[in-house]
């Protein structure tokens, strides 16, 4: 089988992550894969390093022709197509259906833009959508897709990936100055309004009067990084801006707890991350994370938007050790059984033949 993966982003996130495990799994069915992508974007190299053919496409919106055009050739030739963001879904009429299956995947938990033509994208230019929730896959018909061309298939992740290593925490703990007996508190995440930093902040404020030696440092970048800056202002050396991260191994093997205080989520591939390598998560109760995180079990589930059980769940966190380990350890055991990127290999093949995938 013949794959072509199109996606034309230029940036890093969680999508482009969860394409680069897909396109390792399915290496190991046999499947040849070729990846059409922004040749100045981060995902050409990862691909390549990989040892995946890397083919250029520029997509300047959701109406470029020129790009769609080219894309038409290039899918010549090859048995699936799979689009993996909405920019690359756009381009989906124009690629030829006849003898290729076209499949799509959504990963975000708000309801499509677009009414008509949006249901006229997922309804008739693919053969099957790929949801990463339940709750992407409830956005999606409420915005007028049909329940049965929808396949759930969740986001997974090698937890080999997250294995701590050796001399980590101690190494980070001390560039970011964080002492042995404070709790770290680790936010992964794009700095992006969606991600619920203006929450964290309101929590850690009011917390920082309540427990002493919980620290926070922020790993990641985006829109809203000035606006976090000034609004951290006055925690002065309780938390820290770390930038985007490479090394989430390392920076998982630093952390204690883990916050992803989202107001929107499609699934939460840090979180399954955080739960791989045994830290327990404190997340907001929205799309996938609902479904990552079992409230009590493998971390603690608050109501998103809410600062004071955003930060009551961390305070209690912080000032219990053997909790924390308890859900930790609940945590591996959970994404090792179901969110695994072998699992999603095996769904996502499913729905290139043809087969039920979820």
């Amino acid at each position: 089988m013949r794959v072509l993966h199109v996606d034309p982003e230029r940036g890093w996130g969680g999508g482009e992550t969860q394409v680069t495990a897909l396109l390792r799994e399915l290496a190991r069915h046999g499947v040849e894969s070729t990846v059409a992508a922004d040749p100045d974007g981060a995902l050409a190299p990862a691909a390549r390093a990989l040892g995946v053919p890397v083919v250029p496409l520029r997509v300047r919106n959701h109406l470029d022709v020129r790009a769609a055009l080219a894309l038409r050739r290039l899918a010549a030739g090859f048995d699936v197509v799979h689009f993996h963001t909405a920019r690359a879904h756009a381009l989906a009429p124009l690629v030829p259906r006849a003898g290729r299956r076209l499949v799509v995947t959504r990963r975000m938990d708000y309801v499509p833009s677009g009414g008509p033509y949006a249901r006229w994208l997922y309804n008739r230019t693919v053969d099957a959508v790929i949801a990463i929730s339940d709750g992407v896959r409830d956005a999606l018909v409420a915005a007028g897709v049909q329940r049965d061309r929808i396949r759930v298939v969740p986001s997974g992740i090698d937890p080999a990936s997250v294995a701590p290593p050796p001399g980590a925490r101690a190494a980070l703990r001390a560039e970011w100055d964080i002492a042995d007996d404070h709790v770290l508190v680790l936010v992964p995440g794009a700095l992006e309004v969606r991600k619920g930093h203006a929450v964290l902040l309101l929590a850690a404020k009011a917390l920082a009067f309540a427990v002493r030696g919980v620290r926070y440092v922020l790993c990641g970048d985006g829109r809203d990084r000035a606006a976090i800056e000034k609004a951290s202002l006055g925690l002065g050396d309780h938390l820290r801006l770390v930038g985007f991260r490479r090394d989430m191994a390392a920076c998982l093997a630093a952390a204690d707890i883990v916050a992803m205080p989202s107001l929107k989520e499609g699934l939460g591939v840090a979180a399954l991350e955080a739960m791989a390598a045994g830290r327990p998560v404190v997340a907001s109760r929205v799309g996938g994370l609902a479904e990552v995180v079992v409230d009590g079990e493998t971390g603690v589930l608050v109501p998103p938007g809410d600062p004071v059980a955003l930060g009551g769940a961390i305070g209690r966190l912080a000032r219990d050790g053997a909790q924390r380990a308890r859900l930790g350890a609940a945590g591996q055991a959970r994404v090792a059984a179901r969110y695994t990127s072998a699992r999603m290999a095996e769904g996502t093949l499913a729905c290139y033949e043809g087969r039920p995938c979820g």
